[in-house]
């Protein structure tokens, strides 16, 4: 069973999307194998964003991912990787279509309601960086 990180971002929590976007996973047969809140650290965001960490705008992506709780889970499942990124959408969510998840609720290219891992990669990379030996499950 293949693996992918989610954090549901900011937006998604003021919102109050969490429980359809982890309902919308769910419908569509993946299986959460680890799942926490938690506030992402300055630390954490420029490991996390480490491509972009020395770009003029990336203090406005940590003041906005640390703005408030995040939910971070480990989805399982089969394809889950390109699954997920075909139910979220285009990262920009303007050029999102109605029906996928960032095209039903996100605003822009920041506001996007979900990260998702993008390859087998960075999604092993990713879990490692969030979640320690033992709590992912399944």
């Amino acid at each position: 069973m293949a693996k992918t990180l989610i954090i549901l971002k900011p937006d998604c929590m003021e919102h109050k999307h969490a429980g359809e976007v982890t309902a919308r996973f769910e419908r569509e047969g993946f299986a959460i194998c680890a799942c926490k809140m938690a506030r992402l650290t300055p630390d954490l965001l420029k490991e996390h964003y480490a491509h972009v960490a020395d770009k003029p705008f990336f203090p406005e992506i940590e003041e906005f991912m640390s703005s408030r709780p995040v939910i971070i889970m480990v989805l399982g499942g089969e394809n889950v990787i390109e699954r997920v990124r075909e139910i979220l959408g285009p990262t920009n969510s303007k050029e999102a279509a109605k029906g996928t998840i960032r095209g039903d609720m996100g605003t822009d290219m920041m506001r996007n309601v979900v990260h998702a891992s993008d390859s087998p990669e960075n999604a092993e990379a990713e879990i490692k960086r969030f979640f320690q030996p033992g709590e992912v499950l399944g």
